[in-house]
């Protein structure tokens, strides 16, 4: 399994890996030293059927702040030692991830099937592309009205279309590693988006295989006790759990209007506010004007027992798939703020499925105010008129937190696997 760098992409990479372990499949997962060290434990009975590989990214020198692309770089020298893996370890399959364009040839040299696991919903790869010739020549990409860019979303999309200093475009990339796979795995299930996996498997003619959702494990134990206490203080569905992700940098104008709002809306609050990613300052006053009632917290927070306390009524997220299923595993209604890539899409779904409302913003430039962050809030949390998405977060939370059937589509995967390999042995 060798997914892109990104922790919201790792993740998902994990939990699949170790609902495969847990079938007695032996599991490398290939990643940098330091990622490696960030990954959760894993649990002993699978340690004998998982190894993970390091790989060290060449220096890239010089880099500037938006150094993304610079890290795809890195990530294509990858290309060699990676090869030389394959070659000795031999396997039957090999996972990827959308950025490693490069990948399925490779494969292909060496008699190994692949796999392209995508972590985007079926609604955004439709999105992009209507083949994945389409994707590839860059042509413009289509979907139906309800579920669309902003003006201002589509125009910071259009970096994406664009060559980079690696040689090539990330829509270029995408197309290539979904026209290069064997099968395509997703992390998604027909109970969320039956409309879109179909038309997937339309546009691109290949197998589509669901995994599931891959919701939360109920065993991660861990806590800050410090937030425990202080949510154990509050009164049931009463707080905004605020969390805008570890790759999302807002600017200063974005940051300090959605303070403002949070300060506005007179709710209880807590915000994981990741500042060393984020060199922005908050409003001059504001922890102290809301001392008592907001927190602001600048370092590693336990997401899944914030998510899970009762006293959390509401998530405002930047619309991340990974944050939104975590959520609504425990039935929180969603507000919804995306920032960058496929998340106005996502913000789209949820808000059409009820599950959640979006903060309005300026069409044009994206701008949005602290009146519409604080109204939107309280509408959630407090008004009679946000009971529809209180009750729709809490429906949606049967079918995620159904565990017997996401570990079904999991077990499914695992099947085809199997299977597709005889074939192709054969």
């Amino acid at each position: 399994m060798f997914p892109w760098l990104a922790f919201g992409h790792m993740l998902p990479f994990f939990e699949l890996a170790k609902h495969i372990a847990g079938k007695d499949h032996k599991v490398f997962f290939i990643s940098t030293p330091n990622n490696i060290k960030r990954l959760p434990k894993i649990p002993p009975n699978l340690s004998p059927f998982m190894n993970f590989v390091s790989l060290t990214l060449p220096p890239q020198d010089n880099l500037p702040q938006d150094a993304v692309q610079y890290l795809k770089m890195s990530y294509d020298k990858l290309q060699d030692s990676l090869t030389q893996f394959l070659q000795t370890c031999t396997p039957d399959w090999i996972i990827y991830d959308v950025f490693c364009y490069w990948l399925p040839p490779i494969a292909a040299n060496l008699g190994i099937s692949c796999a392209y696991f995508s972590i985007f919903p079926a609604w955004s790869i439709c999105f992009f592309g209507s083949s994945t010739t389409a994707m590839i020549n860059g042509e413009d990409p289509r979907t139906k009205p309800e579920i669309a860019f902003r003006l201002h979303e589509a125009k910071k999309l259009f970096v994406h279309l664009k060559e980079d200093d690696s040689g090539v475009s990330d829509l270029f990339r995408f197309g290539s590693a979904i026209a290069g796979c064997d099968m395509i795995a997703i992390k998604s299930c027909m109970e969320l988006e039956s409309e879109w996996l179909n038309l997937m498997g339309e546009l691109h003619g290949k197998p589509i295989v669901s995994v599931g959702l891959l919701p939360p494990s109920d065993k991660d134990n861990r806590e800050n006790l410090i937030i425990s206490e202080w949510l154990d203080k509050q009164k049931a569905g009463s707080v905004v759990y605020v969390a805008l992700g570890s790759e999302i940098n807002p600017s200063q104008e974005d940051l300090a209007e959605l303070a403002r709002g949070l300060e506005l809306s007179g709710l209880p609050f807590l915000w994981c506010l990741r500042k060393q990613h984020n060199p922005v300052e908050l409003p001059d006053g504001f922890e102290e004007r809301v001392e008592g009632r907001g927190v602001v917290w600048t370092s590693w927070a336990p997401q899944l027992k914030i998510l899970s306390h009762e006293s959390v009524g509401a998530f405002l997220t930047h619309c991340g798939l990974n944050s939104i299923i975590e959520a609504l595993h425990y039935g929180r209604p969603l507000v919804l703020l995306p920032f960058v890539m496929d998340h106005g899409l996502v913000s789209r779904v949820f808000a059409e499925k009820k599950a959640g409302i979006e903060i309005e913003r300026n069409e044009e430039d994206g701008v949005y105010s602290r009146k519409s962050v604080a109204e939107t809030l309280r509408m959630v949390i407090v008004e009679e008129e946000g009971r529809v998405y209180r009750d729709k977060a809490k429906e949606m939370r049967i079918i995620i937190a159904d565990k017997e059937l996401q570990n079904q589509y999991a077990d499914n995967f695992v099947e085809f696997l199997q299977n597709y390999r005889q074939i192709s042995k054969y």
